[in-house]
């Protein structure tokens, strides 16, 4: 299961991965790791999750309007910023969140 395996790339010490290219990794990835390695820590483009941005980067074109709303409704935003400082979400959740997404509507 992806979403265990990300759960442990994550939370591994020492950390080797941020949230994103613990995405990639988790599922197979590890060609996408270093693209990723400049997602992490709100640095995804338009400042959304590294780990949604990994996610849907990874999901079926025709999933990814569907992986975004359900994101937000899990989490209560999609943009890291507001995650890590109004919502005090960790960034573990948002991998776990990401990850289970990309479980449920599958990879490209």
């Amino acid at each position: 299961m992806s979403l265990k395996k990300a759960t442990d790339l994550f939370t591994a010490r020492p950390r080797k991965y941020n949230c994103a290219e613990t995405i990639a990794e988790a599922f197979d990835h590890s060609d996408m790791v270093p693209q990723m390695h400049f997602c992490g820590g709100g640095c995804a483009p338009e400042g959304i999750c590294g780990a949604l941005h990994a996610a849907m980067l990874l999901a079926p074109e025709d999933k990814r309007e569907e992986m975004l709303k359900e994101f937000k409704e899990k989490a209560g935003s999609v943009y890291c910023d507001e995650l890590k400082n109004d919502l005090k979400t960790p960034c573990l959740a948002c991998v776990r969140i990401a990850a289970a997404l990309l479980e449920k509507y599958g990879k490209k």
